[in-house]
């Protein structure tokens, strides 16, 4: 069984930093992508920002250069830092991993999603 675990969001004021963490938990071969998504009420979810085993980064053209997604593979984390926040960065924000486990191939796990409210 294989589980994400997010943390870190909550409420910040516009221009201001929060750092979203993703612990990837359970019978685990290996870790291959990591990203972190957003979803807005009644929109699709969007890839927010991506990195590959080795280190390799992708990100949404919006938050390029205020965003900054890392890694710590000995501990299976995910991190989201997010500078220079704006109003529109509102949502809830999903963990998402693509992981090999001892007893199954590779799938896709989502972790439950952790709100991000920039507001004065």
């Amino acid at each position: 069984q294989v589980q994400l675990v997010e943390s870190g969001g909550g409420l910040v004021q516009p221009g201001g930093s929060l750092r979203l963490s993703c612990a990837a938990s359970g019978s685990i071969f290996r870790v291959n992508y990591m990203g972190w998504y957003r979803q807005a009420p009644g929109k699709e979810r969007v890839l927010v920002a991506i990195i590959n085993s080795g280190g390799s980064t992708n990100y949404l053209h919006s938050v390029k250069g205020r965003f900054t997604i890392s890694r710590d593979n000995a501990e299976n984390t995910v991190y989201l830092q997010m500078n220079s926040l704006k109003p529109e960065d509102t949502t809830v924000y999903y963990c998402n991993a693509a992981i090999e486990s001892w007893s199954v191939a590779e799938m896709d796990y989502w972790g439950k999603g952790t709100l991000v409210t920039v507001s004065s």
